[in-house]
């Protein structure tokens, strides 16, 4: 399968939240002010149902009308990145065929959770879904929540093996593992950073960007931040990325997307409510968001 030629996978992406009202449906009047807020912030591109979307509790009408209506509000502005992996192989493939793929640039897939699988099924589960998918692919690496890690070999097997595999989105934390994926990728190929605070460091490494949380809440000083570091003006983005630091710790202490979506009503934009089993945050962090914000 090609690459998707207008979609260059590099600057700020951000994991966006599914707002819910206290009822608990969700918030399409909420959803629609934080996608402004993002663009106008100069963000690059929106994923819609990652982990901070809290796609694990969505049923699929809810996916597809917030995947429409993200696409609505974003107006072709920027791109957009749909979340879809499991640890059910067949069942991802299957899940290709509930979407409209129109104005979907890429999928953002996450490693096999739960299951524990090999190196070689991980690299067997990814080969099977690029043969279907009907848009390039973002593997996903997060083993603090998957409970297994895609080794670096795997990663570039995949590169290398499926075209339409463009780029990683890494969470390992593991320098080294990036690092190693930096230096082995094929052409076309990128490392994206999935840890906000070490995003500058990657990108001084050779990443050509990240899938942010915390550009939710600074979505314009993110996002210079990311763009000083991919211009090589290292001097200039370290500054920001020390003002920005102290937030990243904050909204991660008490659960994610908890502290982001209080930083969100904090700011205004959308309620803090969550869907069992998840909670909000307590009332130390929330005080502690509170502060820093204002």
């Amino acid at each position: 399968m090609a690459k998707n030629k207008n979609f260059h996978v590099s600057g700020t992406g951000v994991a966006i939240v599914t707002p819910f009202a206290k009822s608990g449906v969700v918030d399409y009047i909420a959803l629609e002010k934080l996608v402004k807020y993002l663009i106008d912030g100069g963000v690059n591109y929106l994923v819609v149902h990652g982990t901070t979307g809290e796609s694990a509790t969505l049923n699929t009408i809810e996916k597809i009308e917030v995947l429409e209506a993200v696409k609505k509000f974003a107006n072709k502005k920027v791109n957009i990145v749909l979340g879809i992996g499991g640890n059910n192989t067949s069942e991802v493939i299957e899940q290709f065929k509930k979407y409209d793929f129109n104005g979907v640039s890429a999928i953002l897939s996450v490693s096999p959770f739960y299951n524990k699988p090999t190196q070689e099924g991980i690299y067997l589960h990814f080969s099977a879904i690029a043969k279907k998918a009907p848009k390039p692919i973002i593997l996903y690496n997060v083993p603090g929540r998957t409970g297994s890690n895609m080794s670096s070999e795997v990663t570039l097997r995949l590169a290398n093996d499926h075209q339409n595999i463009i780029a990683i989105k890494e969470a390992s934390g593991n320098m080294e593992q990036c690092m190693r994926i930096i230096a082995g990728k094929p052409k076309g190929f990128e490392l994206l950073s999935g840890d906000d605070n070490l995003t500058l460091p990657l990108i001084a490494c050779g990443a050509k960007g990240v899938i942010s949380v915390v550009a939710m809440a600074y979505p314009k000083q993110f996002s210079q931040m990311v763009n000083l570091c991919l211009d090589g003006k290292f001097e200039k983005a370290s500054k920001l990325h020390y003002q920005i630091m102290p937030m990243t710790d904050l909204i991660f202490a008490d659960g994610n997307p908890g502290g982001i979506k209080a930083a969100l009503k904090i700011k205004g934009i959308t309620t803090d409510e969550v869907r069992l089993p998840l909670a909000k945050v307590n009332i130390n962090v929330f005080k502690s968001i509170e502060k820093l914000l204002k």
